[in-house]
């Protein structure tokens, strides 16, 4: 195969690689798109956010999502013993979206590159990044091998890393960081939802907490399947024995409000597990690369944020490089790194301080304060750089101040 000449690599077809090239394409820049997998192909990150519409829609990339009639998600739910607490995203503190979806990612990221090629984007399936080398003007050389096992290269002026979990540029480039997040694994599948119910409760997504650290999640589609999963920490995950689809039908023994609708449902595949899941790096971007999604942060599955984060970092770094490649300065460490940090450190501190249990005695505390609500559901919904909404600009401090004065009160009431 002979070598390739681009304006723009991007690696990953996925959501974040897809709106990059949308933007990429539509701004008239040649982009070449190579992806390791063939699609369609099974990747967990089933729950979208509101804030994600705003990218597929501004690339033009929403009208061909809409076609996929997928379940719609307008807020979600989280149990914990007899408390229900239930998020809606038309209440909400910051203006936006009211709306996303509940996707199996295959079919949601195979719309993605449809409509792509669709617009004339060149995308190269089961072509895997092998090496790169960067020249002092930020122009590089990737190695790459096809599908037949030849190798070839690619002359690029600039390179998106959107390669999700297979890093590229990170463990090319030894960018890999520990997360501060702590460590916890999950383990989930697919299954026919044979004994779903009818009306809105078959259609919720839910997050059964099961204890500070143990969740449980069911992600309803609108095909007739669902995903579940558990998450904890590594020694609640392997408490269990057995291959993984017996060990997540006894992990099913630990919710009482799902275990009857999921005991005896056929698995549509054998369940998977990731363990130590959250990821961190020590940059951004370098002279001529950019690293968008989770092939650069990835928190916790706990409230959805990859795919938002994802389309969020590849939309800013497209539009950052169409700046540079047509002769503009480029602050990329104010315009792309602070601004990116900035909603992962918001959604970072509502990760942690799920885990410490602070967030989630501000879910479960009744009576519910409507206004602290709203505001936590913006960020919820991934309006996490909206500076007018307190619990995004307070974030450090506000959710672990509001714990203590609502526990206080607790001992206080006990005491009496």
């Amino acid at each position: 195969m002979q070598d390739i000449n681009t304006d723009v690599l991007i690696i990953g077809a996925g959501p974040s690689g897809s709106v990059a090239a949308a933007y990429l394409h539509k701004n008239g820049f040649d982009v070449k798109v190579v992806e390791k997998s063939k699609f369609p192909r099974f990747v967990i990150g089933e729950s979208l956010l509101p804030r994600c519409m705003d990218h597929f829609e501004e690339v033009g990339l929403l009208d061909a999502l809409k076609a996929g009639n997928f379940e719609v998600k307008r807020g979600a739910r989280f149990l914990r013993d007899d408390i229900v607490c239930n998020f809606d995203f038309s209440k909400k503190h910051t203006d936006g979206w009211n709306w996303t979806w509940q996707v199996p990612r295959a079919d949601f990221d195979n719309l993605l590159v449809e409509d792509l090629v669709k617009k004339g984007v060149d995308i190269a399936f089961e072509h895997e990044v092998v090496a790169v080398k960067f020249a002092d003007d930020g122009s590089s050389v990737t190695e790459v091998i096809d599908d037949n096992g030849s190798n070839y290269n690619i002359h690029a002026r600039f390179i998106v890393d959107s390669s999700g979990y297979g890093r590229v540029l990170p463990r090319l480039l030894d960018l890999e960081k520990p997360s501060s997040i702590p460590e916890h694994s999950s383990i989930f599948g697919h299954v026919k939802d044979i004994n779903r119910p009818k009306g809105e409760e078959g259609t919720l997504i839910t997050f059964d907490v099961l204890s500070k650290d143990t969740w449980f999640w069911v992600i309803p589609f609108s095909n007739g399947n669902t995903s579940i999963g558990f998450v904890g920490k590594n020694e609640f995950i392997d408490s269990f024995e057995g291959t993984t689809e017996e060990r997540l039908r006894s992990m099913l023994k630990e919710s009482d409000y799902y275990y009857e609708r999921f005991k005896n449902v056929p698995f549509l595949f054998e369940p998977k597990s990731i363990r130590n899941y959250s990821k961190a790096v020590k940059q951004f971007y370098g002279k001529g690369y950019a690293l968008t999604g989770n092939s650069a942060e990835f928190l916790d599955p706990v409230f959805s944020s990859g795919v938002t984060f994802a389309t969020e970092s590849a939309l800013k770094a497209a539009k950052l490089i169409a700046k540079e490649l047509k002769g503009e300065v480029v602050n990329w460490e104010e315009n792309y790194t602070n601004y990116i940090k900035y909603g992962v450190d918001v959604f970072a501190t509502y990760v942690k301080e799920w885990y410490t249990g602070n967030l989630q005695t501000l879910f479960f505390h009744r009576p519910e304060n409507p206004e602290v609500k709203e505001q936590i559901c913006a960020v919820l919904a991934g309006y996490v750089w909206d500076t007018t909404n307190p619990f995004v600009v307070k974030h450090n401090r506000l959710v672990k101040t509001m714990a203590h004065i609502i526990n206080m009160g607790k001992e206080k009431s006990e005491s009496v």
